[in-house]
C-alpha cells in the first residue's frame, strides 16, 4: 500500500492528482483582486508551448509507482496508474482547471445543464457529434446507462468500490436524437457533475463479468487520444499509443510508456536514459539542481524560470514531423535538449581527470566517478515544482483514550504552530509555506475558505487551560505501571520494527538531551550527494508520510514513512512536569511508518512532539512497518496521533462526507467507520453535509460545505497542516508537462520542442 495515500472517488475519476486530462484554459490577461484570492497557493510548473511549436512524434516515459492491477477505475484495487491510463484513453465529461474547478469537456460534450427541477432533477447532456468509441461506435445513452447500473449499488455481482451518485439516479434514457442523454435523478444531486469521468464503453460495464474481468489488464474500446497497447507486467510498463479514430486536436507524442520504477530508483533511471519524466524527493531535485550548475533552495529549479498560473497551450496548426524522436533512442527528445545536456556533461568533468587517476583503482574512485557520471547525465533535466492537490493533516483517534475528551483534542490542537510546521517542508522547496485552512477544499478551490477560527489559533496558555478543565495537572501522582502497559492514550499494539533486539520500536520524547536524528540530518550539509542521492528527503517524507486513507482507493506503490529517534531532546520552556490524571501521565501515542527516506516527516513528528511536549503532554513515538501501518493501526484505530494526508476533492459534499461522518455502531457492537479514521463526528456535520448534496444552488452548496468544515475543525478530530509538495524531474525540451498542480494533463499537447522553440513567457499573476 502506498503511504502517497488513498484516494477519494475524485482521484480515480477525473483528477484530483494527475491523471485526467483537462480542459484548456486561456493565458489570463487581466485580474481582480477576486481573482488573486481565487487562485492556488502555487501555480503548475509545466514549460506551456503552444502546439506549433511542439514537434510531431517522439515517446514518453513517464514513471509510475507499479503497473496498474486493473484499468478499470471504479474497481477497489484501481491506483493512480489506473487513473493516469483512464485519462489518456477514455472520455471525461468534465475535467478540473488549474483552480481545481470542474470545467466542460468540449472534445464529448457540446453542453450538459440542470433543465428541470420539479417533480425530479434532471440533467441533459449535448454530445460532441464526433465523439466515438474506438470500434467506430458513437458514445451515447446505451454507455452512460450501462455505466449507472454498474454504479447504482443495486447489483451485488458488481465488484464496485463505491457508487456515491449514481445511486441517487432513477432512469437514463434517450433524448431527441442519439446525441442527447436525459439523466433524471430519484434525488436532487448537487454534485451531478462527478458523474460518467470516465466513462467506460458499455461493452466493459453492460454485464458483471465484464465489469469485473474484461478490464483488468487490457481495455479493447477507448475513446481518448491514445489507446491501450499493451500491458506489460513483466517488464513493467503499460504502453499507450495514438487513437487513429482520435477527433480532437492530434497528438504530438506517438507513444506514451508508463514505466513502473520505485521513487528511490528514479534519479538513476533518469540518469541512465530510461525515463524522461518522474515525480521525485527533493533530495533528488538538488541534486539535479545542482547539476545544472545552481545552488540553494529549490528557488530557480525551473528552467522556464515562474511557474505557468495555470495557462495551457492554444489550439495551434500542426506542426511538422519529427520522426528523429522515435528512431536512434526511446524518447523524441529536441536537439536543444540533446546539446544542452552534453554541454553540461562536459563542464561537470573539467577538472576531475587528474582525480580519477588517483582514484580509479579502488572501489571508492569507481564508485565516485559512477557518481560523478551519473551527476552529470542529470543535466539533462529540470526539475518543475507546485503544491500537490492534496494536504497533510494530523489526525486525532478520538475513539479511546485521552482524546475521546474534545476538550485534549483541542488542547492538542492549540499547541500547533501550523505555519511553523508548512515552513519546515515547504520553505526548503522555495514553495508557500502557507498552512491549509480547511479539511474540505484547498486553495483556489471554491468552496475554500479558511475556517480554522472555529478551533482557534495557536496558543500554549489556552490549550494547558483546557487540559486544565479536563482534570489533567501538572505533578498528579503517577501509579506506577508494568513494562508492558501502555499510558493514558490507546491501547495499541507492540510495534512492527525492523530495529535491533531490545529495540520496541517507540520512545518518550524528552528522555534525554541528545539532538533528535531529524535535528542531524537537517544539519547535514545539502551539498553533500555522496550518500544524499541514496536517502529520499522532504518529499519522501511527505509522500512517505501521508497515507491517504482508504485502502479501496489507495494509490498502490512503495511506501515510506518515518520516524523520530531515540533521545529527541526535550524543547526549552516545556512544562516542568508531566499532566497526569487517575494516576496516569498523559502520554500519547503517535505512530508513523518507518519505510527508508523520511527525513521531512521525521523533523515534522518531532516539532509536534515539542510543541505538546511545552504544554505538558508527551509523545511515545512508534516506528511501524509501512506494510502494516494503515491496515493494523489507521483503519483499526491502534493510534492517538498519526500523519497522513488527504485529496482535496471538486466535490467535497460528496467525497469528504465518508471521512467526516459519525461512526455508526454495528449490531455486533463494533463502529462502521467508513473513511473516518478518526473516529470523530458529529450529527451537525452529517446534517450539514446532507443538505449541500441535496441543493442545486451552487452558492448555497459552498455555504453549507464550509459551515461543515467550521464543524470539523470545532471537534478537532484532524488538523490540516499544509499542502503536499509536488517535484517533478522533466527531460529538457519536454513541454506542456512537469507539476501539474490540480490542472491534469492535456495528453494531446505533451511533447518535445522543436529545435529553437522555447516555452512560452508564464502569465503575470498580477494581471
Amino acid at each position: 500500500m502506498s503511504h502517497d495515500g488513498v484516494g477519494l472517488r475524485a482521484v480515480m475519476r477525473s483528477a484530483a492528482f494527475l491523471t485526467a486530462g483537462v480542459l484548456a484554459v486561456p493565458l489570463l490577461s487581466a485580474c481582480s483582486a477576486d481573482d488573486e484570492a481565487d487562485r492556488p497557493a502555487a501555480a503548475q510548473d509545466i514549460a506551456p508551448a503552444s502546439r506549433d511549436q511542439v514537434a510531431d512524434g517522439g515517446t514518453l516515459r513517464w514513471a509510475v509507482d507499479a503497473v496498474p492491477e486493473t484499468l478499470n477505475a471504479f474497481q477497489a484495487d484501481a491506483d493512480a496508474a489506473t487513473s493516469r491510463v483512464a485519462g489518456a484513453v477514455l472520455p471525461s465529461m468534465y475535467r478540473l482547471d488549474a483552480n481545481g474547478r470542474p470545467q466542460i469537456n468540449p472534445d464529448y460534450l457540446e453542453s450538459a445543464k440542470v433543465v428541470g427541477t420539479e417533480p425530479k432533477q434532471v440533467v441533459l447532456y449535448k454530445l460532441n457529434q464526433q465523439a466515438v468509441w474506438s470500434d467506430g461506435r458513437e458514445i451515447g445513452a446505451a454507455d452512460f446507462a450501462a455505466q449507472w447500473r454498474a454504479l447504482s449499488g443495486k447489483d451485488s455481482a458488481y465488484w464496485t468500490a463505491r457508487n456515491a451518485g449514481y445511486d441517487r439516479i432513477e432512469k437514463i434514457e434517450r433524448g431527441k436524437n442519439d446525441l442527447e442523454v436525459r439523466v433524471t435523478f430519484a434525488r436532487p444531486y448537487a454534485d451531478w457533475k462527478s458523474l460518467f469521468s470516465p466513462l467506460y464503453p458499455k461493452s466493459v460495464m453492460g454485464t458483471a463479468d465484464s465489469f469485473n474481468d474484461g478490464a483488468r489488464r487490457k481495455l479493447k474500446v477507448s475513446a481518448g487520444p491514445f489507446a491501450v497497447k499493451k500491458v506489460d507486467v513483466k517488464d513493467g510498463q503499460v504502453q499507450l499509443t495514438r487513437n487513429p479514430r482520435w477527433w480532437g486536436s492530434p497528438t504530438k507524442l506517438s507513444e506514451i510508456d508508463l514505466v513502473a520504477v520505485a521513487r528511490d530508483k528514479r534519479a538513476a533511471a533518469l540518469a541512465a536514459d530510461e525515463l524522461d519524466m518522474a515525480e521525485i524527493d527533493p533530495a533528488d531535485a538538488e541534486r539535479i539542481t545542482a547539476a545544472r550548475g545552481r545552488s540553494g533552495p529549490l528557488k530557480d529549479a525551473s528552467a522556464t524560470g515562474t511557474p505557468s498560473a495555470g495557462a495551457t497551450p492554444g489550439k495551434g496548426d500542426k506542426s511538422e514531423k519529427a520522426e528523429k524522436g522515435d528512431s536512434g533512442g526511446k524518447s523524441g527528445k529536441s536537439e536543444d535538449a540533446e546539446d544542452d545536456g552534453k554541454r553540461r556533461s562536459e563542464e561537470s568533468s573539467d577538472g576531475s581527470d587528474a582525480d580519477e587517476k588517483d582514484t580509479t583503482g579502488t572501489k571508492a574512485g569507481k564508485a565516485k566517478a559512477k557518481a560523478a557520471e551519473q551527476q552529470a547525465a542529470l543535466s539533462a533535466f529540470v526539475v518543475r515544482k507546485s503544491l500537490e492537490p492534496a494536504y497533510t493533516q494530523l489526525a486525532l483517534n478520538g475513539s479511546e483514550g485521552p482524546l475521546a475528551d474534545e476538550r485534549v483534542r483541542r488542547a492538542v490542537a492549540r499547541a500547533l504552530d501550523r505555519k511553523e510546521l508548512a515552513k519546515v517542508v515547504l520553505k526548503p522547496l522555495g514553495l508557500p509555506a502557507e498552512p491549509v485552512g480547511s479539511h474540505l477544499a484547498l486553495i483556489g478551490q471554491a468552496a475554500y475558505s479558511d475556517n480554522s477560527g472555529a478551533l482557534g489559533g495557536q496558543d500554549t496558555a489556552e490549550a494547558r487551560a483546557l487540559l486544565a478543565d479536563a482534570g489533567w495537572v501538572p505533578g498528579g501522582p503517577v501509579t506506577e505501571q508494568k513494562k508492558t502497559e501502555k499510558a493514558a492514550g490507546s491501547k495499541g499494539k507492540k510495534a512492527d520494527t525492523d530495529d535491533s533486539p531490545g529495540d520496541d520500536g517507540t520512545y518518550i520524547v524528552g528522555e534525554d538531551n541528545k539532538p533528535s536524528e531529524a535535528e542531524r540530518d537537517l544539519r547535514k550539509d545539502p551539498k553533500d550527494h555522496t550518500g544524499a542521492h541514496e536517502r529520499t528527503s522532504a518529499q519522501s517524507g511527505i509522500q512517505a508520510d501521508e497515507q491517504q486513507a482508504g485502502k479501496q482507493y489507495a494509490k498502490q506503490g512503495g511506501a515510506q514513512g518515518a520516524y523520530a529517534p531515540k533521545g529527541t531532546a526535550a524543547p526549552a520552556g516545556a512544562a516542568s512536569g508531566a499532566l497526569a490524571k487517575d494516576g496516569k501521565p498523559l502520554t500519547l501515542r503517535f505512530v508513523l511508518p518507518s519505510g527508508q527516506g523520511s527525513e521531512s516527516l521525521r523533523a515534522v513528528a518531532d516539532r509536534i512532539a515539542r510543541m505538546l511536549q511545552r504544554i505538558g503532554i508527551r509523545t511515545d513515538i512508534s516506528k511501524v512497518s509501512d506494510a502494516s501501518y494503515f491496515k493494523d493501526h489507521i483503519a483499526s484505530g491502534q493510534y492517538d496521533l498519526a500523519l497522513y494526508s488527504w485529496p482535496g476533492s471538486a466535490y467535497p459534499a460528496t467525497d469528504a462526507r465518508p471521512i467526516y461522518s459519525k461512526p455508526v455502531p454495528g449490531a455486533d457492537g463494533s463502529l462502521s467507520v467508513e473513511q473516518n479514521y478518526t473516529r470523530v463526528g458529529t450529527d451537525q456535520v452529517d446534517q450539514l453535509f446532507d443538505q449541500a448534496l441535496s441543493t442545486l444552488d451552487e452558492g448555497e452548496e459552498r455555504s453549507l460545505v464550509r459551515k461543515a468544515d467550521a464543524r470539523i475543525w470545532a471537534a478537532a478530530g484532524s488538523i490540516p497542516l499544509y499542502q503536499r509538495p509536488q517535484l517533478t524531474a522533466v527531460r529538457t525540451g519536454l513541454a506542456n508537462a512537469g507539476a501539474f498542480g490540480f490542472q491534469t494533463p492535456v495528453y494531446e499537447d505533451m511533447g518535445f520542442l522543436k529545435k529553437g522553440a522555447h516555452p512560452v513567457a508564464s502569465p503575470s499573476k498580477t494581471g
